[in-house]
């Protein structure tokens, strides 16, 4: 949550996490997109990172193409922030009464 914190900061934009209970995938948009990637691909051999970046730029979405960029940059998992930390980071949240666990807001302040 402080990656998203920082990247929602330094560029401005206000972000709305929604988080789909485990086990619904059926109604998350990335993963339609797959299915469409999956079917575009018809079993082709993707035996290379040119070969998969050329697909993914190839696709089209409702007559619309994805733009497509190599992240080289590696993203650690497991990082974990201590709770005082973590307290700093939700002071800057907004959640749901209701939903608290499942949406997240990060309003971007415009002083």
């Amino acid at each position: 949550m402080s990656r998203t914190l920082d990247f929602a900061l330094q560029s401005k934009l206000h972000v709305q996490l929604a988080y789909y209970p485990p086990y619904h995938s059926k109604y998350n948009p990335v993963e339609r997109t797959f299915a469409w990637l999956e079917k575009h691909w018809n079993g082709s051999l993707l035996d290379s990172l040119e070969a998969v970046l050329e697909f993914a730029k190839t696709l089209t979405i409702r007559g619309k193409h994805p733009v497509v960029t190599l992240v080289e940059k590696i993203y650690h998992t497991g990082v974990k922030l201590t709770k005082a930390a973590m307290e700093k980071v939700e002071e800057q949240l907004e959640r749901l009464p209701d939903l608290k666990k499942w949406f997240v807001s990060i309003p971007i302040n415009s002083d």
